[in-house]
């Protein structure tokens, strides 16, 4: 059976290599005599398996040593809540708004402490990223928040910003949920970082933390147990049951990074398969990406169809979009239609996608251009 070319943003298409493995090993772990869904997350076979993905993903990462890597569950959505239950203190947070998951931290945030706008990209459509030079940060701020990959717009930090040199001393809080293991992490910039695994690490259930150590210790009294950054890196994400299965994908996935060449293979990949679709759409009549060049997404390209006016087709349920998502699945490209906030198309190309598959989407992209079938 010919797997179809899988383009959803999430939970996303995985490695089959992965898949394969996965299958192989879904009745008995090992000769465990049971698979690792059923394992006792305290059990020296799943220890074995946690201690080896945690290794891995600090390895591949390049995580210092001086910062805690959290599995936790949740998603990043949860994480909106949880970051500022363990580092608000009650006190001001800065949010740099650059599409939708930005817009959804800030807006959580706000229940726990003072959630500021410290810049936002909101009038120019979320189609480009505001000047680090141009951001209102506070001195009082306990850490600033940016989406450094909004998965709905397009948009990605190719660069963290520096906020020492704008001044800042509070730490960066970074979502980096739909490009995590895409590129290297200057990790000198950076005091936390969070995300959910369903896009580029593995299935949902899994929400990764990765926290310097000295912002530990700083919850509120109302943050829950579970959710208390110091009892999760005391009790080494065993405080309550973790969601083994997906930290047992999440280090297969690990080690096929690895032996893929690691992140900085990866990163190039990921260059070279972004390059290749925007460069079509930009050379397009049909289609057209309106994020700015300087900071379009390298997992993440949402399109548009062009009406015959020229415009971006916004409405889905117009006949032109709806024919080319018939076409597209008919040729096995799955789930390209865009987020219902925005419309249009979108096409995520993380780590687990081949450059075939992208290769497959400009071919039929072109075929319907040219017939409208």
């Amino acid at each position: 059976m010919t797997r179809a070319w899988n383009f959803s943003a999430g939970p996303a298409a995985m490695p089959e290599a992965v898949l394969k493995q996965a299958a192989s090993e879904m009745l008995d772990w090992r000769d465990n005599g049971m698979g690792v869904m059923e394992m006792s997350h305290r059990g020296k076979a799943f220890m074995g398996i946690y201690e080896q993905a945690e290794a891995d993903l600090r390895e591949l990462l390049a995580v210092p040593s001086h910062f805690r890597i959290l599995f936790m569950q949740g998603g990043g959505l949860a994480e909106n809540a949880i970051v500022p239950l363990n580092l608000s203190q009650g006190g001001a947070m800065d949010f740099v708004l650059t599409g939708s998951w930005s817009q959804k931290s800030h807006q959580d945030a706000g229940k726990y402490g003072c959630a500021r706008v410290a810049a936002s990209a909101q009038a120019g459509g979320f189609t480009t990223l505001p000047d680090p030079a141009s951001w209102q940060l506070g001195a009082d701020s306990r850490y600033v928040h940016i989406c450094s990959n909004e998965t709905i717009h397009g948009i990605e930090f190719h660069e963290l910003p520096d906020l020492r040199a704008l001044g800042c001393d509070a730490p960066l809080v970074m979502d980096f949920s739909s490009h995590v293991a895409s590129r290297p992490v200057n990790w000198s910039r950076v005091g936390l970082a969070f995300g959910g695994a369903q896009k580029n690490l593995g299935p949902a259930g899994l929400t990764l933390v990765i926290v310097r150590e000295d912002l530990l210790g700083r919850a509120l009294p109302a943050c829950p147990s579970a959710f208390d950054y110091q009892l999760v890196a005391d009790n080494q994400s065993m405080y309550n049951t973790p969601p083994t299965y997906s930290i047992y994908i999440a280090g297969l996935v690990f080690q096929w990074l690895k032996s893929q060449g690691g992140i900085t293979a990866m990163e190039q990949r990921n260059i070279a398969k972004a390059q290749l679709l925007y460069e079509f759409i930009d050379g397009s009549q049909l289609y057209v990406n309106t994020v700015d060049t300087a900071c379009r997404s390298r997992m993440n390209v949402p399109f548009f169809l062009r009406g015959d006016d020229g415009q971006p087709l916004l409405d889905p349920a117009h006949p032109r979009n709806v024919a080319f998502l018939q076409a597209t699945q008919a040729a096995g490209l799955l789930q390209l239609k865009g987020h219902a906030s925005v419309g249009g198309m979108r096409a995520s190309i993380y780590n687990a996608m081949p450059i075939e598959g992208v290769q497959a989407l400009i071919a039929s992209m072109r075929e319907f251009e040219r017939t409208g079938t």
